[in-house]
């Protein structure tokens, strides 16, 4: 996650709740098990992920670095294996985000680099579509350390393959999302959450037709505040713009994942305004309703020592499951989320 500059193994298995949503198709209804795909995003497969994300051989993924780059690749080569493509109406993975765009009098250039995208169409409302967002970029090295960020931001990025892996196998049996689902790795978060903003000023679908954003970013960890469980999650900006939005997601962890889910960041009054330091909020901004899944800061943040054998996976593996569950609803429900807030 951006810091904020002041310039003034296992399958969790769940059955718990309704686990069903009805799928209608011309005159024919069904009932889809959700639960199925929700455990398809699995603690190994994380792991798995996210040794390799979060190597040091990628050394920290700089914004527009090789390893960033190199980094990059390996999601592409993923989402390759799993059938999915890059979206309708672009000509690649990639997203160019110049160097131009990201440059700052108080801070060095960042070199040219890429925001990645790729995508699940609609079956019904294909036009409208639903954002699942998380950066792949971090802090690079420093004085011949690497520092590797598997929480921020590796634990989201590893996040969005399984989701989009859980998504593609409902689709492969024919229970695809009714809304077109764009699963967008964005770039240059940790220099001033330049590559959503670039996304927002340069939409490959309109901004109108986006129905809402779910950012994922930092979900491996626990903070001091939460030491003697990790079964939370903090929840910001669900409430900002859309009272469906947050009702939603609510229900959603009431129904499969029973996380604890802690608004302190939520508050207006939150001293450390971390409503508007993630990616979620160039979409928010937007008048787009927006949520954003944080563990809270720890020990390690910006430091060498994120690394990924301090990432506790079960509780990765259920705070995505909780961002799937979401994303489901939102996908398949029958009206898009309301905007009736004002942001504020």
């Amino acid at each position: 996650m951006k810091k904020f500059l002041f310039l003034s193994g296992c399958c969790l298995v769940l059955s718990c709740g309704q686990s069903t949503l009805k799928v209608t198709k011309g005159t024919d209804t069904k009932q889809v098990d959700l639960i199925q795909y929700l455990n398809t995003i699995t603690a190994p497969e994380l792991e798995k992920h996210l040794y390799i994300v979060a190597a040091d051989s990628m050394q920290g993924r700089d914004t527009g670095s090789e390893g960033q780059k190199k980094a990059g690749k390996y999601l592409i080569a993923e989402y390759q294996k799993m059938g999915i493509t890059f979206p309708k109406g672009a000509t690649s993975f990639y997203q160019k985000v110049p160097a131009a765009f990201m440059k700052r009098s108080y801070s060095p250039t960042p070199n040219d680099s890429e925001n990645i995208w790729t995508f699940i169409e609609g079956s019904e409302k294909p036009d409208e579509i639903l954002v699942i967002s998380a950066h792949y970029d971090h802090v690079g090295t420093k004085n011949g350390e690497v520092y590797n960020g598997a929480d921020d931001d590796g634990s989201g990025t590893v996040a969005l393959l399984e989701i989009a892996q859980a998504f593609k196998q409902a689709k492969n049996e024919g229970n695809g999302p009714k809304r077109s689902i764009l699963f967008l790795h964005v770039t240059g978060e940790e220099k001033g959450l330049h590559g959503s903003r670039y996304y927002a000023e340069n939409p490959l679908f309109p901004l109108k037709n986006t129905i809402a954003n779910i950012n994922i970013d930092m979900i491996g960890r626990r903070d001091d505040l939460h030491k003697d469980t990790n079964n939370y999650i903090y929840v910001v900006g669900s409430d900002r713009l859309s009272t469906d939005l947050h009702k939603i997601n609510e229900e959603a962890n009431t129904k499969y994942t029973k996380l604890e889910l802690d608004y302190k960041y939520n508050a207006l009054s939150d001293p450390e305004r971390i409503y508007y330091r993630s990616d979620h909020y160039n979409f928010a901004k937007n008048g787009i309703p927006s949520i954003f899944y944080y563990n809270g800061s720890h020990a390690d943040y910006h430091l060498p020592g994120d690394t990924p054998d301090k990432i506790e996976y079960d509780a990765l593996a259920k705070r995505a499951q909780l961002a799937f569950a979401t994303a489901w609803e939102l996908a398949n429900r029958a009206e898009r989320p309301v905007v009736d807030k004002s942001g504020k």
